[in-house]
């Protein structure tokens, strides 16, 4: 039997799903307030990106506390408690092998807002019109 060949299309449409479904396992994980962390269990953090190395083994995991308040300490909590949250990810999600978890904060609404404030201004208003 031949060994089907994979193109790059296939490839990245397996990292994006195997990336969404961490970031839904991590979700419900901070939803539930499985971690025993008071900082993480007095907030609201939304995993907003999950991206996964070619090779599934390393997932950078975008996060934004609700309110955007002590995003700071949210990662020290989040990276403080990445061995039962790799182990809670690794169970949910039967891989050959767990992906190491890095935490950073997702700065894309902040940037947007830049954009959106740029947008706005009355000279750049005037340009577009």
């Amino acid at each position: 039997m031949a060994r089907q060949q994979h193109t790059s299309e296939d490839h990245s449409v397996r990292l994006l799903k195997v990336g969404e479904r961490v970031r839904h396992v991590l979700s419900e994980i901070l939803m539930r307030q499985q971690v025993h962390d008071e900082t993480l269990s007095a907030r609201l953090i939304s995993v907003t990106e999950v991206r996964m190395s070619p090779d599934l083994r390393q997932a950078t995991v975008f996060v934004k506390p609700l309110l955007g308040s002590e995003e700071e300490e949210v990662i020290t909590a989040l990276r403080q408690n990445t061995a039962f949250l790799q182990r809670e990810v690794a169970r949910a999600m039967k891989l050959k092998f767990a992906a190491k978890l890095r935490f950073a904060v997702d700065e894309s609404f902040d940037e947007a807002d830049r954009i959106d404030r740029l947008l706005s201004d009355p000279r750049v208003a005037r340009d577009l019109d």
